[in-house]
């Protein structure tokens, strides 16, 4: 009998693995009796139950924008906001750190990162990027298992009435090898609610540990799963709610902690669970989407949604329908909240889900121009009231993406006339070369997707240089990491266990209300004043507390109050230096600071010893900071400093900044109270709501330490720019003397393409001399791109290097077709017509010799040939040509590399034209592999 029912309890837990989502229209609703609840009853009253009846505080959904975790492209849990906590960073005086039982409908999107689910969207009945999660939290052991089980419990049985005998349960099986017992309280709790025992199986930790990533806070999970066959023939379970308890740490070898606080995050999919209680097929026949699903039909004129996946959907119509009702939620939430389709990161992603949805509407359902946006109003109208953002920018949505649709289409076709004109300069068997397919893709100009690109090339049956094309992402990749900006060291940081125990201790948050304390001298400089410190605690770099450091040990230093400032909102950390009281000759040199959890940790190297308990006094450095990004034009800003207007700084309650008209600020959580900085305007004045002045003037929320006088920038000199999202563009400027230096360097590469322009102006009949300038012009592009100067001065640099180069190209190429034409006319005056010419000849540059080869192939378009040129220290160019009556049994690519691979050297090219390079001391033998290996192929 046991091992009947293990043998049971094992098939079922392979069902679980392997159900599919939806199983088709064969899905049994719950009951005949009272109607289906909507959407917006479901969510509701999910909320109502655990403010109501559990005490629950309800906080509204994060935006999909992640706030301060570059880990993640999108918000894609409900858990996501509230991971200072878990992680114990929240800072003490946010709202976040009051929380203690909360709940929530979190906006998530899951397309691009670790969780990606778009290119599975369409192809069946239950994958969304967008999602709205359902979830409970109980913060510092609040609650735990017992409660959140019974809660979960009482809701889906009680509230939403779904038949016990249709819910199934796992929880964790333990982990031997990490030492973790089954998570045997959990059984019982849903034995003693009343869950039938063969209802309650157990898993691994694949399937019931849950884990926010490499490292941090972790621990079991318990998942309710929802029987789709209703008792009839096998079950068919499919995940309904997971309910983690965060009671571990996983530490950076591997290992597990206890936390010295436990929480509960609980997640369920809205959409799943509305399709449950509507009885419907798939989460796409809710009310969520059936709106959308019938406007996509109606502005069409496509054949009806049936719901259909795999063969059965014929011409992919319905999956073409699931995509654009999916794909248009997403761009209406993601828009509402500040995400616009661009050229990197989650902007792109973005893009490429606006440009997938475009491509399904227009070539499956043969929808008209414009469709996208039309759909815009029935997503505000089914999402709207519990996301008024929606309702808020309903028309800047649609405007967007009917304008990016638009510009889709125009570049489709452009895309099709330029392919077309590349067809017809193929010879026949050519691939399609590598460098257009780029140009055309989102790495390129056009920005279409590559397998749309190799879509349009199949259907007129060419073939693409996929190698090539290799190539070409690999040197972009190059590229792109060159380009990227340097990852700076995470320094010394406080883990969960660290910040547990000063919390334990009854430690205090430390106390950086000194950091305001500086004043404007009359010089124009700014003084600091010092401020007294007691050591409190002492870090080493693996983030051990100790009492004392030795002499030369980078260490953490945690203070009672402090007058650095923390890096936060956009703004670098101070640096500076600390002494003992009482031993000012000694100096500690502090690099950074940095917050966490409310406490500044300095990070420092020691000279000397030092203590708990000592005291210390901090000095800020008074150098400029590290220049910031800007957000106003180079002649606004200046005519700013000019003005040498007062800065305005006040500490007030968050709640009197939230209708301040032009207010700035960042996408982060504030602090109450909060500080407001406004230029040339009295922080009273900005806010009284009767009152335009903030309209004129720059204010904002920060706690950066500012200037107290505009004038004090002295100069500014934008030096970059970078296109974030469409319509929005980073500025990077520097000040003082820092501008000073930019606009020498500016005016010095001013003159360098000065002298360049006259060299050329000069001329040249030496192809030597001729290549020396075009390299000289080639490193300038490099300098003027890369140097720290005036960006308006950059961009009309540029403009003159490029027309400079171009003539600087065409001069060099009309004396290599020159040179080459004369040692083409002496190569064949040395070789008799015939099948073959393998010879060596003097050339500077391998694309001289390509152009000698292309010639004498043109005035003896029967014959091959192969060319080697000696360059200097052994080094040997190669170029060949096969003449086409010898294709395709003889190619130039294979060739080449014969030749080149014999010299231990390598070869690229095409079956007509090749080139390579090797290097080798005895060209004889070099030239008799060439000639052998023709022979053998003619």
């Amino acid at each position: 009998m046991a091992a009947s029912m293990a043998a049971a309890a094992g098939g079922l837990r392979r069902a679980i693995r392997r159900s599919p989502l939806w199983g088709g229209p064969s899905r049994r609703p719950l009951s005949s009796e009272p109607p289906p609840a909507q959407a917006t009853a479901v969510r509701d009253a999910f909320l109502s139950f655990f403010r109501d009846r559990h005490g629950h505080r309800l906080v509204p959904s994060a935006s999909v924008r992640p706030r301060g975790d570059p880990s993640l492209l999108f918000v894609n849990a409900g858990m996501n906001q509230f991971k200072p906590i878990f992680l114990g960073t929240v800072n003490p005086r946010s709202e976040m750190a009051g929380f203690r039982r909360v709940a929530n409908s979190q906006k998530c999107v899951r397309a691009g990162g670790r969780h990606n689910d778009l290119e599975d969207v369409g192809r069946d009945l239950s994958h969304h990027t967008f999602f709205e999660m359902l979830g409970n939290w109980a913060f510092g052991g609040e609650y735990f298992k017992e409660e959140a089980c019974s809660m979960a419990w009482e809701l889906l049985t009680q509230v939403y009435g779904i038949p016990k005998d249709r819910l199934w349960v796992s929880y964790f099986g333990g982990d031997p090898k990490a030492g973790l017992d089954p998570d045997l309280e959990s059984r019982d709790i849903w034995l003693n609610l009343g869950v039938h025992a063969s209802h309650v199986l157990s898993f691994g930790p694949e399937e019931n540990f849950w884990e926010m990533g490499d490292t941090g806070p972790c621990g079991p999970c318990t998942e309710i799963h929802y029987d789709l066959a209703g008792r009839v023939g096998a079950p068919q379970l499919v995940e309904l709610w997971n309910l983690v308890f965060i009671q571990h740490n996983r530490e950076t070898d591997g290992s597990l902690q206890p936390l010295p606080q436990r929480h509960v995050d609980t997640g369920m999919g809205l959409e799943r669970l509305v399709a449950v209680l509507q009885g419907t097929p798939s989460t796409y026949d809710t009310d969520l989407f059936s709106p959308l699903l019938k406007a996509i039909h109606q502005g069409c004129g496509a054949p009806p949604y049936l719901g259909q996946v795999g063969a059965a959907d014929k011409g992919r119509t319905d999956m073409a329908y699931r995509v654009v009702a999916d794909h248009i939620r997403t761009l209406s939430v993601c828009i509402a909240d500040g995400v616009y389709p661009g050229m990197s990161g989650a902007p792109l992603v973005l893009r490429r889900i606006l440009r997938r949805a475009v491509r399904f509407s227009t070539e499956v359902l043969q929808a008209p121009p414009g469709f996208l946006g039309s759909l815009v109003p029935v997503v505000v109208e089914i999402l709207g009231d519990t996301y008024p953002e929606l309702q808020k920018h309903s028309a800047q949505i649609a405007s967007l993406v009917s304008e990016e649709e638009a510009a889709f289409l125009a570049s489709l076709q452009r895309g099709r006339r330029i392919i077309d004109q590349t067809l017809r300069c193929l010879g026949p068997s050519e691939l399609f070369p590598a460098e257009v397919a780029w140009s055309l893709s989102l790495s390129g100009n056009l920005g279409l997707p590559l397998d749309l690109v190799e879509l349009m090339l199949e259907e007129k049956g060419v073939q693409l240089d996929s190698a090539g094309l290799a190539r070409l992402a690999q040197e972009e990749a190059k590229l792109r990491s060159r380009q990227a900006e340097p990852v700076q060291r995470q320094g010394l940081q406080l883990n969960v266990h660290a910040l547990g125990e000063l919390q334990r201790r009854g430690v205090p948050p430390t106390d950086d209300s000194p950091k305001y304390n500086y004043s404007l001298r009359p010089s124009g400089g700014y003084e600091f004043n010092p401020c007294e410190a007691q050591v409190l605690q002492l870090y080493l770099e693996d983030g051990t507390a100790v009492a004392s450091v030795g002499k030369g040990q980078h260490c953490g230093l945690l203070l009672d109050k402090t007058n650095f400032y923390a890096e936060q909102g956009g703004q670098a950390s101070d640096r500076g230096y600390l002494v003992r009281v009482g031993q000012e000759d000694v100096l500690f040199p502090v690099a950074r600071a940095q917050i966490c959890g409310g406490f500044i940790l300095h990070e420092a190297v020691a000279p000397e010893g030092l203590k708990v308990g000592d005291q210390v006094q901090l000095h800020v450095d008074e150098a400029p900071l590290t220049p910031e990004q800007l957000q106003a034009v180079e002649g606004t800003v200046q005519e700013a400093v000019g003005q040498d207007e007062a800065v305005y700084m006040e500490e007030v309650a968050l709640a009197h900044t939230a209708h301040v008209p032009g207010l700035r600020s960042l996408d982060e959580v504030y602090p109450d109270p909060v500080r407001v900085v406004s230029v040339g305007v009295p922080v009273a004045r900005a806010l009284d709501p009767a009152s335009q002045a903030a309209l004129q003037t720059s204010v904002e929320l920060c706690c950066g330490t500012h200037l107290l006088r505009t004038g004090a920038v002295g100069d500014l000199v934008i030096i970059g720019e970078r296109q974030l999202t469409k319509g929005t563009v980073r500025l990077l400027a520097v000040t003082g003397e820092q501008a000073q230096q930019a606009r020498e360097v500016g005016q010095s590469l001013a003159q360098e393409v000065e002298a360049a322009t006259e060299r050329l102006s000069r001329g040249s009949q030496d192809v030597v001399e001729a290549h020396r300038l075009s390299k000289d012009m080639g490193r300038l592009i490099d300098a003027v791109d890369t140097a720290v100067m005036p960006q308006w001065q950059r961009r009309e640099l540029q403009a003159a290097l490029k027309v400079l180069q171009r003539r600087a190209n065409t001069a060099l190429r009309k004396l290599e077709l020159r040179q080459a034409a004369q040692k083409t006319q002496e190569l064949l005056q040395r070789h008799s017509e015939g099948p073959l010419i393998v010879d060596t000849v003097a050339a500077e540059s391998l694309s001289v010799l390509v152009k000698v080869v292309r010639q004498l192939c043109e005035r003896a378009p029967c014959t091959s040939v192969l060319l080697l040129s000696p360059q200097p220290q052994g080094h040997v160019l190669c170029a060949c040509q096969v003449a086409q009556s010898a294709m395709p049994a003889f190619t130039a690519e294979a060739w080449a590399l014969a030749v080149c691979s014999h010299m231990g050297g390598k070869a690229w090219g095409s079956q007509v034209v090749a080139q390579g390079t090797g290097t080798t001391a005895d060209l004889e033998a070099a030239l008799s592999t060439a000639r052998t290996y023709a022979l053998d192929q003619l």
